[in-house]
């Protein structure tokens, strides 16, 4: 049974993940009921482009991010935004 828990259609909305605050701490893929993210490792030149904070943080948590691979499915129900506990995710409207 397919469950709609969002607030809009997918596809609409799509989460946008602020590298310089994103810890890989993964609260997001244990609460998004849509599997919209995954954890990874953020690659040598996104590095570069973080700020002094964003790459100690990275490298204190091994470079290891959330990544939205499936943003498409996102229903913008929020539940990813609230569970993230550095504030690092909001919703924004897709392209």
């Amino acid at each position: 049974m397919d469950v709609h828990c969002g607030k809009q259609p997918p596809g609409r909305f799509e989460p946008h993940i602020d590298r310089n605050r994103c810890e890989g701490k993964g609260d997001c893929v244990a609460v998004c009921p849509h599997g919209v993210f995954t954890l990874g490792t953020l690659g040598l030149f996104d590095r570069r482009s973080l700020s002094l904070l964003g790459q100690l943080k990275g490298w204190a948590h091994d470079w290891q991010q959330a990544f939205t691979p499936h943003a498409d499915a996102c229903e913008a129900c929020g539940q990813c935004v609230t569970a993230c506990p550095e504030r690092a995710i909001t919703l924004v409207r897709a392209k």
